[in-house]
């Protein structure tokens, strides 16, 4: 029985990571290099495929002449101001409503820091549709996605089996650490993720594409 949703949060509720792709590709660009976007695509979602570091790494193909901490300042500011004109995506309002109707428990489990998330939830004024709100800071160092941890927290705070939650993924970091918990997942690719192959145990172009009767369905 379908007893818990759980929502990664960046890429998924709110389109963050294709901004900051672009931002980080046209500070590349003006300096003449390009963003490997390969190497960024394995950070997304977590850091347990890869350490790369933008900053760090145009630091070094300008052999010094760039400093890291400023690239970070802009790109922070200039991704910022993208990421607040951004709204929700299309599809997860609808089913956190639905799962409210339903009695569904409605859970956030993000690689990203509170300081991030709750930020971003309160702004967008949705932080109160969520039971628990499970974050970076709630689990031990270097243990985000794609390992299970944050999942498996949020099991425990839901008081909820593995086989009575489902987890709303957009990248390949995010749909491990769901396999991982032996969670259903559903994978929802971003415009930046769909490019990577990302697959879960159902895949959808948009969760405007589902329904929670669909997701009942599926979790006997």
């Amino acid at each position: 029985m379908l007893k818990a949703l759980i929502f990664d949060f960046d890429g998924l509720i709110l389109d963050t990571e294709t901004p900051e792709v672009l931002v980080w590709q046209s500070i590349y660009r003006e300096h003449g290099f390009e963003l490997p976007v390969g190497e960024w695509e394995k950070t997304i979602g977590g850091y347990g495929i890869s350490t790369f570091d933008a900053a760090e790494h145009l630091a070094l193909l300008s052999q010094g002449r760039l400093e890291p901490a400023s690239m970070r300042i802009r790109y922070r500011r200039e991704s910022d101001l993208l990421i607040h004109a951004s709204e929700i995506m299309p599809g997860v309002i609808n089913l956190i409503e639905q799962a409210r109707e339903q009695g569904v428990q409605v859970a956030i489990g993000s690689s990203s820091p509170h300081s991030w998330v709750d930020t971003h939830a309160k702004r967008l004024g949705i932080f109160h549709y969520f039971k628990h709100i499970i974050c970076q800071d709630d689990v031990a160092p270097g243990r985000t996605k794609p390992n299970p941890d944050i999942y498996l927290k949020a099991l425990e705070m839901l008081k909820v089996q593995n086989t009575e939650a489902v987890v709303f993924e957009d990248s390949l970091n995010g749909v491990e650490a769901a396999r991982r918990a032996k969670i259903f997942v559903v994978a929802a690719p971003n415009p930046l993720t769909s490019k990577m192959g990302v697959s879960g145990d159902l895949t959808v172009s948009s969760l405007a594409n589902v329904s929670l009767q669909d997701l009942q369905a599926k979790i006997p």
